[in-house]
């Protein structure tokens, strides 16, 4: 059960922020087009439907394309509050071994990535940025592995020499998007690191309580990241054309709000932080996901203390 004292460990926020759809919902300033992303972060903090505010992280996925700079950063910190924390998608040129056959790859399309799992890049492109804009406010960095197309016995000797070289004193989280990297060996690794298993709901991995069997129903930091990203077996593109403009849920996905619900209770049982980002694409409208999660949480038996105060009672 879960004790008063674990009441506010949870924190709640969206894959992104600035989505057109959410205006009239979250967002209710006007705000040039150049401007809306780069500004909008202090309405969504701020957003509190039942009298508290929702989100407590924000998942920056921009800097998976290209690292966020010092500027960037310190611009976000300036427009939430102390205790609010950002968790950051890792630059993808760490986490490709090679790089796809896209024209967005120019000369390197096709070609092998010497700086795949290089940690000495990222602690001077990613860690070192986030250390001087965002002291105290540091979520999980999270590493996205797409099939990499080597062997799951090769990619985990390469993950576990590379968390090794990792700085220490800091959140990190692996998601990978191969179930067959789901095993023993990968857990040993994720402990060994205390580095957390990222439970996402994606088109071609198992439900979120089956990667928790996988893992022993053990979490493997003292964090736990959860990622709502795609209904099970439907394809990013698909679920894209299906949801947009996001602003209304479109599909409800029971299964995955119920077994959400009972990671976060479980993390939370145990004194571990979840950390639990839902994309517009797992429902249509990721705002509203999040307060049905909530919502189901409550109704969960002793769940209300994993609630802040002034959110139990307040759902939709």
């Amino acid at each position: 059960m879960c004790s008063m004292s674990n009441r506010s460990l949870v924190r709640f926020g969206t894959s992104s922020w600035a989505y057109e759809g959410w205006r009239d919902q979250i967002y209710h300033r006007p705000y040039p087009a150049s401007r809306f992303s780069k500004d909008s972060l202090a309405e969504y903090a701020a957003y509190a439907p039942g009298g508290a505010p929702l989100f407590r992280t924000v998942g920056i996925d921009h800097s998976f394309y290209r690292p966020a700079s010092v500027a960037q950063l310190a611009h976000y910190g300036s427009q939430v509050p102390a205790d609010f924390h950002f968790c950051s998608k890792v630059w993808e040129e760490l986490t490709v071994p090679a790089y796809a056959d896209l024209p967005r790859y120019g000369a390197k399309a096709g070609k092998s990535n010497p700086r795949f799992l290089d940690s000495s890049l990222f602690r001077e492109m990613i860690l070192e940025p986030f250390r001087e804009a965002l002291p105290g406010r540091i979520g999980p960095f999270i590493f996205e592995f797409q099939r990499t197309g080597m062997d799951p016995h090769t990619f985990l000797n390469a993950l576990d020499r590379f968390l090794a070289a990792l700085p220490p004193g800091f959140p990190y989280a692996v998601e990978i998007r191969n179930p067959a990297v789901l095993s023993p060996r990968y857990r040993e690794i994720l402990l060994a690191h205390q580095v957390a298993h990222t439970y996402n709901h994606w088109t071609g991995m198992p439900p979120l309580l089956a990667q928790h069997r996988l893992l022993n129903e053990r979490f493997t930091a003292p964090f736990a990241v959860m990622r709502l990203l795609t209904p099970l077996g439907l394809p990013y593109a698909d679920a894209v054309e299906r949801y947009a403009p996001y602003n209304r849920i479109v599909t409800a996905q029971p299964q995955m709000r119920r077994e959400a619900s009972s990671l976060i209770d479980a993390a939370s049982s145990q004194g571990i932080t979840p950390y639990v980002l839902v994309n517009n694409r797992s429902e249509g409208n990721a705002p509203l996901t999040i307060q049905a999660i909530v919502e189901t949480l409550a109704a969960l038996p002793d769940s209300a203390s994993l609630l802040p105060p002034s959110t139990r009672g307040s759902m939709i």
